[in-house]
């Protein structure tokens, strides 16, 4: 699918990026804009040229959270409202089937391949949760950070509580949650949660080009099972952990990408690695 109606969706080499576009609005979700980003990625995860994908906003936002609209909604009916698109049906990422990939955003973790939150803007409710499952997050150093879920009379949702506390810590993530107020690039480079602080307008430039070099320089399939590892042993006992990283590492020994890296470094080259296939 080539063409949607609240995204952007642009493949240049091996860099996939996605731009909600909705910027009048501040790239607030709708059900729509929600079913085009899953389908976009799905587009990422099965083209093998992809190394990873960038996401961002158009105009002066990142995203907005909720449209206000179907908050109203919601508000209306007393409960969740969602819409229906056929032609959007996507599951990208998570070939383990596993149950904790299967919301929103948290399948972003399941995806094989990096996804970059590039923050060029305000970034609020939903589309701060967005932001908070992204693998990393490059932001301008005048973007805002609000969660805003107290002041709507909600609780911390969409899975933060489990994901933010691992990024910035329990007590930084209580006083953004608590106050519910404006984090500046630098605040959130500080504590933590933007891995890149950015001079305005380049955070995007800034992520996509992160994903060219690793694409230079990385082999696909050693990308995906780290990203594997660090989510997948989260929660787990240090031994059981290292059980299985040393299982996957005796896979890795066997691969020809091994291979290519060791000849590829005595040889004074840049790497020939296979592409990750479906």
């Amino acid at each position: 699918m080539s063409e949607y109606q609240e995204i952007q969706y642009v493949v240049d080499g091996p860099v996939a990026t996605i731009t909600m576009n909705r910027p009048d609005q501040l790239n607030a979700l709708t059900d729509l804009t929600q079913a085009e980003v899953r389908h976009a990625l799905d587009q990422s995860e099965t083209n093998s040229n992809v190394i990873g994908t960038v996401l961002t906003g158009a105009g002066r936002g990142f995203c907005a959270g909720v449209d206000m609209n179907a908050l109203g909604s919601m508000s209306d009916a007393g409960e969740r409202t969602t819409a229906n698109f056929e032609h959007l049906q996507a599951q990208p990422g998570n070939p383990d089937g596993d149950p904790n990939y299967h919301g929103s955003p948290t399948y972003f973790l399941g995806l094989r391949k990096p996804l970059i939150a590039a923050i060029n803007g305000a970034a609020a409710g939903l589309g701060f949760s967005y932001a908070t499952f992204c693998d990393m997050r490059f932001m301008d150093r005048n973007a805002k950070l609000v969660t805003s879920f107290g002041p709507r009379g909600l609780i911390a949702e969409h899975g933060t509580s489990w994901m933010l506390p691992r990024i910035v810590g329990p007590a930084n993530a209580l006083d953004m949650y608590w106050s519910s107020r404006r984090i500046d690039g630098e605040e959130a480079f500080r504590m933590g949660y933007a891995n890149r602080l950015c001079e305005s307008g380049t955070c995007c430039s800034e992520a996509q080009q992160f994903l060219r070099d690793i694409a230079n320089t990385s082999a696909p399939a050693s990308i995906m099972m780290m990203k594997r590892q660090v989510y997948k042993h989260l929660n787990r006992e240090l031994g059981e952990a290292m059980t299985e990283s040393s299982r996957w590492m005796d896979e890795s020994l066997a691969r020809d990408d091994f291979k290519e890296g060791v000849a590829s470094f005595v040889e004074r080259r840049a790497p020939n690695f296979s592409k990750l296939e479906n």
